[in-house]
This record gives structure tokens, C-alpha cells and sequence, in this order.
């Protein structure tokens, strides 16, 4: 598998026996296994097995570079470091053309939170001030950025039901976010109609404030129903 193949928009899915090891900060061992490995045409390379549902085993962010070589792949980030995977045997081996993606298209009531945040945007605080509302980065847009009273970049994400999966996806803005020097520092939150316990224990241990919005009063601008915690 060319890197060039990969920069073009290609998805590879691998199904193999293979072993994974992880060098760099830490060290992980993966011992042999049947498993799904994943390339994405953003050159990120994902490991995955059959007993969770989206979170792989071990996986490189890009960018990185991809070389295969007597069966051996090596993933190397920016930083050195390097997942490497040994294949042992090759069960499905496909490369898929997806095309641009059109993005997550938000339901009604998630969209008009939206817009009634973005145009009350000093019901977070005094002195805030929006920048944009669907923020453009590399792996979809973010709902708000705005800069609170400090001048500060916030970026909110908005759900009406908050569960892990928004905290994740928020999660992975801010690392892209945090990148930008013109950005940076950029904090989050998470604001919802309703927001899981699980979600708010995960979001408070990554940082992010949690909102519970109330869509009745964001209507009638009645700023005190906004609960922050």
C-alpha cells in the first residue's frame, strides 16, 4: 500500500492474523489475533476486533506515513512514533473509493439549539463573543466557536441527547483545534437538552464544561433556565 494511494482518498480494509506493537511514549503488545485493520483516506491506520463497538485496539492518528514491507507494516507519526504490524496471514485485503462525504445532518431541534446559542451566545457568560457557527476542520465542522469574556477560543458542541459518542467527537475537534497557534488554547463544551452521567464524568475528565440547554427558555431568552456545571 502506496502513502500516495493513501493521500488520494482510498479506504483499505484488511482482515488478518496479525500481532501489533506500539513504540513511543509508552509500549502496548497486541498478541496474535484475527483482526480488522482499517486505513482511512485521512493515512490514519486503525486496529480493530470484534468485541467493541467503534473504539479500535491501537490505532495512528494522521498524519503519518505507511510503509509495507515482507509482510511487516510500519505506521510512523510526526512525533517518531510507531505501530507496527505484523501480518500473518491475509483473509481480505480491499481498497474503497467513499468520496466526500456530505457530513452529519442535525435534526431539527439540534439545529435551531444551534442558532438560538449562536445568536444568545452571553448565555455562557458576559462578555462572550461568537466567532462562527459551523466552524470548518479537517473531520466535519464544530457547532460554535466563540471566545468567552477573556478572550479565550471556546469550541461548543451541540446535542440534544449528550452521550459519550458527542464527548468523543468533541474530544477529537479540540485535538485539531488545539493545533492552530492562531486558536490555541481552545477548551470545550459540551452543551445538551439531557446529558448521560457517563458522558458527564468522561467530559469533566477531559476538561470540558457540560451545559444542559433548556429549548423552552433559549426561545424566550430566559437566560437563568441555562444550567452550567
Amino acid at each position: 500500500m502506496s502513502v500516495e494511494a493513501v493521500r488520494l482518498g482510498v479506504m483499505r480494509l484488511v482482515i488478518a492474523r496479525c500481532t501489533v506493537d506500539y513504540a513511543g511514549r509508552l509500549s502496548a503488545h497486541l498478541p496474535s489475533a484475527l483482526r480488522l485493520i482499517m486505513v482511512k483516506a485521512d493515512g490514519s491506520v486503525s486496529i480493530h476486533a470484534d468485541d467493541r463497538a467503534y473504539k479500535p485496539l491501537n490505532w495512528m492518528s494522521p498524519p503519518c506515513s505507511l510503509k509495507e514491507e515482507d509482510g511487516t507494516w510500519t505506521v510512523v507519526n510526526k512525533a517518531g512514533e510507531k505501530l507496527i504490524i505484523s501480518i500473518e496471514e491475509t483473509i481480505h485485503d480491499s481498497s474503497h473509493e467513499l468520496g466526500v462525504d456530505p457530513g452529519l445532518v442535525k435534526d431539527g431541534v439540534e439545529a435551531h439549539l444551534q442558532e438560538l446559542l449562536a445568536d444568545r451566545i452571553t448565555t455562557l457568560g458576559a462578555g462572550w463573543t461568537l466567532v462562527r457557527r459551523e466552524y470548518p476542520t479537517a473531520i466535519g465542522p464544530v457547532d460554535i466557536l466563540c471566545r468567552d469574556s477573556d478572550g479565550a477560543t471556546v469550541a461548543v458542541e451541540i446535542k440534544r441527547r449528550g452521550e459519550i459518542d458527542g464527548v468523543e467527537q468533541l474530544t477529537r475537534y479540540l485535538e485539531l483545534l488545539n493545533r492552530d497557534p492562531l486558536l490555541a488554547p481552545v477548551r470545550g463544551i459540551f452543551a445538551a437538552q439531557e446529558i448521560k452521567p457517563q458522558a458527564k464524568v468522561l467530559a469533566t475528565d477531559r476538561g470540558i464544561g457540560c451545559v444542559v440547554l433548556d429549548y423552552d427558555a433559549l426561545r424566550g431568552v430566559e437566560d437563568d433556565k441555562l444550567k452550567l456545571f
